[in-house]
């Protein structure tokens, strides 16, 4: 497997990756809702039209030269700080539990701490996430904008993480259509 940077030949390839990972994690009802793309799928193509948008931080994972899995580390806010936000993060179904997510993670992780940010942050599974180092936002006094998505919101602090990083996070605005 090569994790690398996301290229504008991977762009329907990334789609695909989301198409399948998210169909079956929000699976919809009738025949409107299986023609309809997942959220994520618009959402990484609104990203790329975005200020907060980082390509050094766009990655795939490729497996014989084809795309199996990718993720992406956007620019939001602490207050008044610059930190990171990552999602969505997918592996095409057929591929899933191989490691390819956390190699896709690890990578994204140690991109983002090797450009000396200070923070990731993230909204999803509290089984799955602390493994790579995420911790409740609150207990490092760091809360989602929407406090709705309060109990799944885990932050990693990176080497240059300051413990007065603390606020209010703001995702990229693209989030907010979700």
């Amino acid at each position: 497997m090569l994790i690398r940077r996301e290229q504008a030949g991977d762009i329907l390839s990334i789609d695909a990756v989301h198409r399948g990972a998210f169909a079956q994690a929000h699976p919809g009802h009738g025949a409107a809702a299986a023609a309809a793309d997942p959220a994520e799928v618009d959402l990484v193509h609104r990203l790329r039209s975005d200020h907060g948008w980082i390509p050094t931080l766009s990655l795939v994972a490729e497996v014989q030269e084809r795309v199996v899995g990718h993720v992406c580390l956007t620019r939001a806010t602490v207050g008044r700080f610059p930190v990171l936000a990552l999602g969505p993060v997918g592996v095409l179904p057929p591929r899933q539990g191989e490691g390819i997510g956390s190699a896709l993670l690890h990578a994204a992780l140690g991109a983002a701490d090797a450009l000396d940010e200070p923070l990731v942050g993230l909204l999803g599974s509290l089984e799955y996430y602390p493994r790579f180092g995420f911790v409740p936002g609150a207990r490092l006094g760091i809360v989602p904008d929407e406090p709705t998505w309060a109990d799944h919101f885990q932050v990693r602090p990176l080497t240059a993480y300051e413990a007065a990083m603390t606020g209010e996070f703001r995702y990229a605005e693209p989030f907010s259509r979700l």
